[in-house]
């Protein structure tokens, strides 16, 4: 479901496949470490190279945009730096400003068409927080940026897949990733 149909929340994906199973007790259906785990499988059992060259692919056009972004000094987030990004997947950003304005008025110079978005995410385990942000297209590359207060730099949000604090990768981060393994 969430690779093949593009859906991004997990829970909502086991619930429409659980639907589909006639599975009437959630607590059968996987963890999202399960799921996380299953799509990393599917994509090196069936997709092999190609997924490997997709990954290159948004990776290097993640660096393109961090670099233009550096002043917010935007960081790789999601899918794309675990690997496990499908052909639906956007390329997700974390950048901080204590103006998110700034931010639209960077992308708008970039000549950027964007549209401001509002990112629930938790940041302890019972609160979530909302942040502002954009979601836009770069070519053929999808992308969310999501701008934090620049006194948040060091509090990364809860992951919905294993509930520890995401994983944020800098410009030099997302460069080792391109010259080694796309799949690390």
């Amino acid at each position: 479901m969430i690779q093949e149909h593009g859906l991004k929340d997990f829970r909502a994906a086991k619930t429409k496949a659980g639907e589909r199973l006639g599975l009437e007790d959630s607590g059968a259906l996987p963890s999202n470490e399960e799921v996380a785990a299953a799509m990393s499988e599917r994509n090196r059992i069936f997709r092999g190279d190609e997924h490997d060259v997709l990954i290159r692919e948004l990776r290097n056009a993640a660096l393109r945009m961090m670099r233009e972004l550096h002043q917010f000094d935007a960081k790789l987030v999601g899918p794309v730096l675990a690997g496990s990004a499908s052909d639906w997947s956007s390329i997700d950003l974390h950048a901080f400003s204590d103006s998110a304005e700034a931010v639209g008025a960077v992308l708008d110079g970039l000549g950027l068409a964007n549209r401001p978005w509002v990112h629930r995410l938790r940041t302890r385990r019972d609160t979530a927080d909302l942040y502002p942000g954009y979601r836009f297209s770069d070519g053929e590359f999808d992308f969310t940026v999501t701008v934090f207060p620049e006194r948040g730099r060091g509090n990364a949000p809860l992951s919905t897949i294993d509930g520890r604090p995401e994983r944020r990768a800098t410009t030099k981060d997302v460069e080792a990733l391109v010259a080694g393994d796309p799949s690390t």
